[in-house]
């Protein structure tokens, strides 16, 4: 058995629009705070439901994203069951295989795994995600003549594979985090959107 996951992500970090690592370049301040939320409109795990809940990876990147090295506090949506828990932990402590441990290759360190809640809203392109007290972002992508979003493709980092990024702009990311030494509170930078489906 496996997991099918699928859902919506937000992402954000303290590079200016649009952020260099998802082109494979050194983040715009040397290294890189900026925060990852998974959540699954629908989603197993072996035979375990994960649908509606949501994870969120907050971490400090010391260089170049494709070299590693991640530090990462993960949090887990506090409305998962010991078993929803269990499973999610599995997956991305890379124990499941497939595209999220091709992701989990990257961290370096987790620093702590923790429940809390967590507020994910994705409508009509904007994006909220807020984590107790320790973190909010909102964002709103980038759009074209047409109205429809600004995306990105073929990139060659993406934490959401095979599928386009929205380009997007934080209007706020404040985020504090003491094991991983992050204290940022940031107008105006670097956000994506986007939809994942994974499987393994």
């Amino acid at each position: 058995m496996g997991y099918k996951l699928e859902g919506s992500l937000l992402e954000v970090c303290d590079c200016k629009v649009l952020c260099p690592c998802w082109i494979g370049e050194d983040p715009d301040n040397g290294t890189c705070r900026g925060t990852v939320a998974h959540h699954y409109t629908s989603g197993r795990v072996d035979d375990v439901d994960v649908s509606g809940l949501t994870i969120v990876m907050m971490a400090f990147i010391p260089g170049n994203v494709l070299k590693g090295g991640w530090r990462v506090a993960m949090f887990v949506d506090d409305r998962a069951t010991e078993a929803q828990f269990q499973a999610l932990l599995s997956v991305y402590k890379g124990e499941r295989g497939g595209p999220v441990a091709e992701l989990g290759k990257l961290i370096g360190e987790v620093v702590s795994v923790e429940r809390a809640p967590i507020r994910f809203a994705v409508r009509d392109g904007k994006g909220t995600l807020s984590v107790g007290s320790d973190l909010f972002a909102e964002m709103e992508p980038y759009r074209g003549p047409t109205g429809e979003p600004t995306t990105l493709v073929e990139s060659i980092f993406s934490t959401i594979p095979g599928s386009p990024a929205y380009v997007s702009k934080a209007s706020r990311y404040r985020a504090r985090n003491a094991k991983l030494g992050v204290d940022v509170d940031l107008v105006g930078h670097n956000a994506i959107q986007g939809h994942f489906s994974f499987q393994a």
